[in-house]
């Protein structure tokens, strides 16, 4: 249960709906419990119209000094009303027919509370997930399949929200039948009350033992559906790979595999569910059969001393209080039954918030603030000093005491074989991950001095691996600019050599490219994802080899343009190739994590190192 502390914030949040709902709670089942009572006054009454010498002689106490002042006053008016026995009853049956509307009215209040309370506090924690996974930084996401983040914002908050509201709302139901019929049963019988009662303790045992096996087949079952998710969503995302190379059914076989253990565990769970129910209902039933067997022992033997001229040693049974009691045990059926129910619900959210914990309680890696930058951000020099960063997952060194000054407005070509460290150069100049030794500093002031939402203002990004919304065209490129204005979009379409194309589309800038640009070319997606960073007019660009899936013809005219727009940016090329069109302040190769030459094209060429080899082959393989 302590994974479900976390949630109070929420109880206190919503604490006037939730303690109006336990009102409901109470007042509803204080008017059902009414009912019994009078059903005993009618059934004993009625006694007192039977022709029978030992009924003549039973003085009948068990509906005077009733505790319930409502109860009291309305026996007390139907004894002193001048009735026929058939208006007393008619009289009777009118009480409780409107005793169950009433019961029925609060009802639906105490839904109208607490059902409503759960799906806002279920709105509440799926925003606060989202926030969460939103905040983490992209070294989580490297260690989480995408799937299983789905499935805890997803089913395990649903299993959470049985928790707020039925599983609450029925906790407090239960408890407050059981009070409201145990009171009335003691105050009733004490010795009939113990009798019956007496079966009760296996049940109690039962619970217990169910309650562990319940909390362990959850967490299994949680567990295997998030590998099942994991898998679907893997599957749809590479569909074009598994048809590829014809792969459907081994795919339908693993799928098919988990999803039959899933079967399987949420079978096993169902079995121990469905012997506990008639467990429950088989002891109430004991328990209805010692009040029907122990109460007419003991109005017997009332009878007989009454005939004998004795003194009754239980004159508080009555053929009333036989029937008033085995209404309770039916009123408790339901409560005794859904133990076992809300224990379930409750083991199955403890499981699920311990999942959810396990990220809404993960520090992000990246320290975020609020701070502004406190310099001019129309242009920005960046500094790299002494920088080294690790992966976490693979511990692979990725950059190794990498220092750069890269004066403001100028252009730096970043060229290397794959896996020299570009793009997570690229990386820790935007904060996407947080170096673990040196410094990065924005105009001679340290990036994790200020907000990351003001540092990753200052740049436009074109990542290696280009992202598209399912959305229109028109909005991928306006993603993360704040101008919507048509001539912005169509102008930076133009610059990455993309409107024309998109005019050939269906529905022009309004078409929608589908999940990840599935509709679009390699080329395509590429353009668009250079047009987004031309929009966005930031003082620093990256561009991450964002040219590999275009021909060579676009290429140029995108150079051409890219020339002009880059006029008056810091601006980082990341390839693969060498760009003889453009012109650079500064060339940086890399290898294994480190800097390994740097200067202009000129000076590279007369090292005769890895520039001038890379610059050769592509010259080569040109010709």
């Amino acid at each position: 249960m302590k994974h479900l502390r976390t949630l109070n914030k929420y109880f206190w949040k919503y604490r006037v709906r939730l303690i109006s709902g336990l009102f409901f709670i109470v007042l509803s089942n204080y008017f059902n419990v009414i009912a019994p009572k009078l059903t005993a006054y009618i059934v004993d009454k009625v006694q007192t119209f039977l022709p029978s010498q030992n009924n003549a002689n039973v003085q009948f106490t068990a509906h005077k000094n009733q505790t319930d002042y409502l109860v009291n006053s309305i026996i007390g008016q139907l004894e002193q009303s001048d009735w026929t026995f058939s208006k007393v009853v008619s009289a009777c049956a009118i009480i409780i027919l409107i005793l169950a509307i009433l019961r029925g009215l609060f009802m639906f209040f105490m839904r109208q509370t607490i059902i409503v309370m759960s799906r806002h506090i279920e709105y509440d924690l799926k925003n606060d997930i989202y926030k969460q996974y939103q905040a983490l930084d992209a070294s989580f996401y490297k260690k989480h399949a995408v799937g299983d983040l789905m499935n805890r914002i997803s089913e395990d908050v649903s299993r959470v929200r049985m928790y707020f509201g039925p599983a609450i709302m029925q906790t407090i139901n239960i408890l407050t039948i059981i009070i409201f019929c145990l009171y009335n049963m003691f105050q009733k019988s004490a010795v009939l009350t113990w009798y019956v009662l007496a079966p009760l303790p296996v049940l109690a045992v039962i619970i217990y033992f169910v309650n562990a096996i319940i909390s362990r087949k959850s967490e299994k079952i949680q567990a295997l559906l998030s590998d099942v998710t994991t898998n679907a969503q893997q599957s749809y995302s590479g569909i074009r790979v598994i048809k590829s190379y014809v792969q459907e059914h081994f795919i339908k076989e693993k799928f098919n595999e988990q999803s039959n253990q899933y079967r399987q565990s949420a079978l096993s769970l169902a079995k121990v569910e469905a012997l506990y129910f008639p467990a429950n209902v088989l002891l109430i039933g004991i328990s209805t059969l010692v009040a029907l067997l122990v109460g007419a022992l003991f109005y017997h033997k009332n009878l007989a001393a009454a005939g004998a001229g004795l003194v009754m040693p239980h004159p508080e049974i009555t053929p009333g209080t036989i029937a008033e009691f085995i209404l309770y045990l039916t009123m408790l059926s339901f409560p005794f039954s859904a133990i076992g129910w809300v224990t379930s619900i409750v083991q199955r959210a403890v499981v699920s918030q311990r999942r959810i914990n396990e990220f809404l309680l993960e520090k992000p890696g990246i320290a975020d603030n609020d701070i502004k930058p406190q310099f001019d951000t129309g242009s920005v020099a960046v500094s790299l000093k002494n920088v080294d960063y690790i992966y976490e997952n693979t511990g692979i060194h990725a950059l190794k005491n990498v220092s750069l000054e890269i004066p403001a407005k100028s252009r730096v070509a970043i060229l290397g074989k794959t896996g020299s460290g570009k793009s997570t150069l690229a990386n820790v100049i935007m904060r996407q991950y947080e170096i673990n030794d040196g410094t990065i500093l924005f105009n001679d002031k340290d990036i994790t001095n200020y907000g990351l939402q003001y540092h990753r203002q200052l740049i436009s990004n074109v990542p290696q691996e280009v992202f598209l919304f399912s959305d229109t065209v028109r909005q991928n490129i306006a993603f993360g600019s704040d101008r919507i204005n048509d001539d912005d979009v169509i102008a930076a379409a133009k610059n990455a050599v993309i409107h024309e194309e998109i005019l050939k589309f269906q529905n022009g800038y309004d078409t929608v490219v589908g999940e990840r640009g599935v509709t679009l070319s390699g080329g395509q997606k590429q353009r668009i994802s250079i047009a987004r960073a031309i929009l966005k007019e930031a003082p620093v660009v990256i561009f991450d080899d964002c040219l590999s899936a275009v021909d060579a013809k676009t290429e140029q005219a995108i150079i051409k343009n890219l020339d002009e727009y880059l006029t008056g940016k810091t601006a980082f090329i990341i390839t693969h190739r060498i760009f003889s069109s453009l012109n650079f302040d500064e060339i940086i190769v890399m290898n294994e994590g480190q800097i390994v030459e740097r200067g202009n094209h000129e000076t590279l060429l007369a090292l005769n190192g890895e520039y001038a080899r890379m610059y050769h082959q592509q010259v080569t393989d040109a010709r």
